[in-house]
């Protein structure tokens, strides 16, 4: 859970530095802005995706299912960075700025409401199973040591 928490702290840490950019016009920055915070969130997801949501969604099924569609649309407005569509899409700064506010609440669902819930639902096994899923996902933030 911690490391989720720290990806999210610095998902929003990077969505900070999106508003700048778009008032200087630099698309270009703000789309290595985008490619830096997906590196961040593809690990991210997964591990939510394959671990934390499944082990979440028998007792939390619609709200489970309200954040993995939010996910797709954080996503699709994420990906036209990758594929170069930027520069040519005009409205694609404001679609961004509107997809990141979308995940800023996206975030403050998880840790106020889903992260909480999972804490309090998770049985040990599931965590375990959690676990597998973020060796096997990576994660773009070093661990701190302990």
């Amino acid at each position: 859970m911690d490391e989720l928490t720290r990806e999210h702290d610095e998902v929003v840490r990077l969505i900070s530095h999106l508003r700048p950019a778009r008032e200087d016009g630099d698309v270009a920055r703000m789309a290595q802005i985008v490619r830096e915070i997906t590196t961040v969130l593809d690990p991210h997801t997964r591990v939510e995706e394959y671990g934390l949501f499944p082990a979440m969604a028998v007792d939390f099924h619609e709200q489970i299912a309200a954040l993995e569609a939010e996910h797709r649309r954080i996503e699709a407005v994420l990906a036209e960075a990758a594929d170069g569509a930027t520069s040519s899409d005009p409205t694609w700064s404001d679609r961004l700025i509107e997809a990141m506010a979308l995940l800023r609440d996206h975030i403050l669902k998880e840790q106020d409401g889903g992260f909480p819930a999972a804490l309090a639902n998770l049985s040990t096994e599931e965590w375990e199973a959690v676990e597998a899923v973020r060796v096997k996902a990576g994660g773009a933030l070093s661990r701190p040591a302990t």
